[in-house]
C-alpha cells in the first residue's frame, strides 16, 4: 500500500499539504465508482481533499447535506459503511469534501468555478471546470470521476493524472490462492487452482 501513495505522492505538489495516504483512498474509491457504476448506470462524481475551510467557502449544498450531524468515526473514508454510503450519494449531483485526515466533511456540494486562468483540454464537462478551478483556487486537491468511467486528478488547475479503472483494477491484481497451483487459459478466461 506504501508504494501506490508513493506514486499519488508525485502527482501532487508538495506545498499542498495535502494527505497523500487519504488521497490514494479517495483515488481506489474513485475508481470503484467509475468502475461499478450504480444500479447498473455509469455514475459521475467529485471529491475534494484537503484544504477544507476554504473549499466549504468556496462551495454551497444543493440539498440539506445527509452526512451533517453524523459523528467523524462513522465518516472516515476507510469505514466500509461510509465508503457504499457514498457509493449511493454519488448519483446525487455535488461534490464529496475530504479533510486531509480522511473524513468526508460534507456531500452534494455545488463547487463555485471559475474559468479564468485555466486551460483544459476540448470536451471535458463542468464537472471537470469545478474541480480544475476549486484546485486552482485553493491548496486542494480534486478528483473527478467521469460517466465516461475515468479519473481525472486535478492540482493547481491542471489534470495531473488520468486514470482508467480497468487498467488500474489489473495492475494492483493479486491472487489468493499460494503457490504451487496450475493455471488454465481459454476464451479469455483464466483459472487458477491448487
Amino acid at each position: 500500500m506504501k508504494k501506490e501513495a508513493t506514486v499519488l505522492d508525485k502527482v501532487c505538489t508538495p506545498e499542498r499539504g495535502v494527505d497523500c495516504e487519504t488521497l490514494h483512498k479517495v483515488v481506489v474509491l474513485a475508481i470503484e465508482i467509475a468502475r461499478e457504476g450504480r444500479e447498473g448506470r455509469k455514475v459521475g462524481t467529485m471529491f475534494v481533499v484537503g484544504d477544507t475551510d476554504r473549499v466549504l467557502a468556496a462551495s454551497q449544498c444543493l440539498i440539506l447535506d445527509p452526512l451533517m450531524y453524523h459523528p467523524d468515526e462513522k465518516k472516515h473514508i476507510e469505514n466500509s459503511n461510509m465508503r457504499e454510503t457514498v457509493k449511493e450519494i454519488s448519483q446525487l449531483d455535488g461534490a464529496f469534501i475530504v479533510s486531509n485526515k480522511g473524513v468526508v466533511i460534507s456531500a452534494c456540494r455545488y463547487v463555485n468555478a471559475s474559468s479564468e486562468g485555466l486551460n483544459l483540454p476540448l470536451g471535458l464537462g463542468s464537472r471537470h471546470l469545478a474541480a480544475a478551478s476549486i484546485s486552482h483556487q485553493t491548496d486542494a486537491v480534486a478528483v473527478a470521476v467521469s460517466e465516461s468511467s475515468i479519473v481525472r486528478v486535478f492540482d493547481n488547475g491542471e489534470i495531473v493524472s488520468e486514470i482508467i479503472p480497468e487498467l488500474w483494477l489489473l495492475s494492483h491484481f493479486s491472487s489468493h490462492i499460494s503457490t504451487p497451483f496450475e493455471e488454465d487459459s481459454k476464451d479469455q478466461v483464466t483459472v487458477r487452482s491448487k
